[in-house]
């Protein structure tokens, strides 16, 4: 008897340690795939998309000038011509401070529009709510969008849930 006490007891403690332990589920979404289904609901967003990689081509061209300035002052000190040092220094300030403001106007620019777009947009708020529903049903802990996702290096087709997205988003 006290065997079987003893392997019930066990069995008891484990489906407690089980349950206990919550499995995290992702899934990803697509959303430039959404937003081209949707062109016509999704324009605010496409907008906002538009701004934020433009605003990334002429930070990276900015910050490619900055370089090649940097490589030209170091030629210059290799063959000791201290003036063009001293030029290229004060173009590479300068330069690196525009980019800087830049940088911090363009950012808060987007700030403001993904604000007003998450509160505002009709569109989001429909698949905020699509995202979230089919992730609440299918047991996803977190739901990655593959357009913000330079951290995803690889990922399953059976956790893309762009499809039903669609097809929910489709429904309403």
């Amino acid at each position: 008897m006290k065997k079987y006490t003893f392997i019930l007891f066990c069995l008891l403690a484990g489906a407690v340690a089980l349950s206990a332990q919550q499995i995290t589920r992702f899934a990803v979404v697509d959303t430039s795939r959404i937003y081209a289904t949707f062109l016509r609901d999704s324009r605010s967003v496409r907008d906002y998309q538009a701004k934020q990689v433009k605003y990334q081509a002429e930070i990276q061209r900015m910050s490619d000038e900055i370089i090649a300035l940097r490589q030209k002052k170091v030629d210059a000190e290799a063959i000791g011509k201290t003036d063009a040092v001293q030029k290229y220094q004060a173009e590479i300030d300068a330069k690196t401070s525009f980019l800087l403001e830049y940088s911090k106007a363009c950012n808060d620019e987007l700030a403001v529009l993904r604000k007003s777009l998450v509160s505002d947009d009709v569109f989001y708020s429909r698949l905020y709510a699509a995202i979230k529903k089919i992730a609440e049903s299918q047991g996803y802990t977190m739901v990655l969008n593959l357009q913000q996702g330079e951290a995803i290096i690889w990922y399953s087709p059976t956790v893309d849930i762009t499809e039903t997205v669609i097809r929910e988003l489709s429904s309403n």
